[in-house]
């Protein structure tokens, strides 16, 4: 094919993804909102514009004009540049997968999955989970119909599974999961033995403007770039993304619990962080943000935990608490508040969990959304479940669906599949540590100056830069070669002999 041709052909793409990333744009402004500053009586109006824009979108990726052009494209790809190719073949598995769902059923989700975040947020406020159950079973229905959609040759929640982290799969996560329990029990087991560290400065009263001020102040000391990110509140943090000049980060601040905001920030700045970083060619195209949710967590894990409670950076952390709460933490030395952020003790909020015990938050979730899909658990047994699983997993039950399986807003959001990758993430990130500190002896003196750029560069150059250009695999093993989850359990093992000298 002559390029004057291809040329041609590649002005359909480019066109119908500077639609759709207009699409999700609006769509995702209309979330943020949601989320953050929407009256709580919005949802029907905002619930019409989103299933009408969703409806747009769908026709603009699912368009015969687009469908040609891609397919020729790919028939003649031996005339096409490495570039050309790997966005013509990722539009090509986009445009399958969309037009796999019947379009009626694609926009009757998005208006169900806005509907089912309203009923979320009442019914964890009423702690009352036959508010939401009604949508769960709607969202677990379509859930399971997508993933036959998606690919019929998968298990439906591999296939959902697949969705947030491509390649991944049952068989590989329960092998994960076990080597994370095998490895990380015992040194529970351990720290239950001596004396927990004392946190109790923590819990003093920290008033939200005064940690509101403390926060940008660590977005800054992160180098989160103020001019391309904003800061919200919302009852769940989350990060939403449109391009590298506009990234939406949210916390939520609680007076009696000052790391709560602080480590939340640092999570959502993490995500923020990938995307900030994301190359300036790819916005507006089938490669802006992100690979995956689980490269992803790696980074906004990496951020909260393998620096954020590193004792280097909480050094720094601590010296600008300080400024802002000279009074709550007059007495408090490094060691103390090192201590204190890491402390590990078994709990029944994921989010506030600490690096040890989070990885058993999300083998509840994996185990319960797993018997959903597959139909051997019903949504009104999940309370009953749920609560019976965390006192198995981390010897803790909960008194409340509020404190329970109403905790996060994931599963109102439509997302099956999501919750394994927090978990990977985080031994990702391990194992990232290891190969930046071969990479960067050195790494360490610069984080506890409070100068997080040399970190920051070589996650640019290794995982941001690329978007979503690589698969997942291709992404981390090109950084750190092969996975091997044994890093992650040999540094939560180092990090938490020293921490209570065991």
């Amino acid at each position: 094919m002559i390029r004057k041709e291809i040329d041609e052909l590649f002005k359909v793409l480019r066109e119908a993804q500077e639609k759709h990333a207009a699409f999700t744009h609006a769509m995702g402004i209309l979330q943020y909102d949601q989320e953050t500053v929407a009256p709580e009586e919005s949802g029907e109006g905002r619930g019409k514009t989103m299933g009408l824009l969703g409806g747009l979108d769908y026709e603009v990726m699912s368009d015969e004009a687009l469908r040609k052009a891609v397919d020729t494209l790919l028939a003649a790809k031996s005339d096409l540049t490495e570039d050309e190719l790997r966005e013509v073949e990722l539009l090509h598995k986009n445009i399958k997968q969309l037009s796999a769902i019947p379009q009626d059923e694609y926009v009757d989700f998005i208006v169900l999955v806005d509907e089912a975040q309203v009923a979320w947020r009442k019914a964890k406020n009423g702690n009352d989970f036959s508010i939401f159950a009604p949508y769960l079973e709607k969202i677990v229905e379509t859930n399971r119909k997508f993933a036959g959609y998606y690919n019929k040759e998968l298990k439906p929640y591999d296939a959902l599974i697949n969705q947030f982290e491509e390649g991944m799969n049952m068989e590989i996560l329960n092998e994960f999961f076990q080597k994370l329990s095998d490895g990380l029990r015992p040194l529970l087991e351990k720290i239950s033995q001596v004396q927990q560290v004392e946190d109790g400065f923590l819990r003093k009263t920290y008033p939200a403007l005064d940690q509101k001020a403390f926060s940008y102040e660590v977005m800054d000391i992160m180098g989160l770039d103020r001019k391309r990110t904003i800061l919200g509140e919302t009852e769940h943090p989350f990060t939403e993304n449109f391009n590298n000049k506009d990234v939406r980060i949210t916390t939520h601040y609680y007076e009696n619990a000052l790391e709560s905001s602080l480590y939340s920030v640092l999570h959502e700045g993490g995500h923020a962080m990938y995307e900030l970083n994301v190359q300036d060619k790819y916005n507006w195209t089938v490669f802006s943000g992100g690979v995956s949710m689980g490269i992803h967590e790696s980074q906004s894990r990496f951020y909260e935990n393998i620096i954020g409670r590193s004792f280097e950076f909480t050094k720094v952390l601590l010296e600008s608490a300080k400024k802002h709460f000279p009074e709550q933490l007059k007495e408090v030395s490094h060691e103390m508040f090192w201590k204190a952020v890491n402390k590990a003790e078994p709990s029944l909020i994921r989010t506030e969990a600490d690096e040890l015990t989070y990885a058993f938050h999300v083998m509840v979730r994996y185990e319960i959304e797993k018997k959903l899909i597959d139909g051997s658990l019903q949504v009104k047994d999940v309370p009953e479940v749920w609560n019976s699983m965390y006192e198995k997993y981390l010897g803790v039950r909960p008194s409340k669906d509020s404190e329970g399986c109403l905790q996060d807003s994931h599963w109102s959001g439509g997302d099956l599949g999501y919750f394994p990758t927090y978990a990977l993430g985080s031994a990702y990130g391990a194992q990232m540590l290891h190969t930046m500190e071969k990479d960067m002896p050195d790494m360490w003196k610069s984080v506890e100056k409070g100068d997080l750029s040399p970190v920051t560069a070589w996650l640019k150059e290794h995982i941001h830069k690329f978007g979503s250009y690589y698969k997942p695999k291709e992404v981390f093993e090109n950084a750190c070669g092969k996975f091997d989850a044994q890093h992650f359990v040999d540094y939560l093992t180092e990090k938490y002999t020293k921490i209570y000298g065991l």
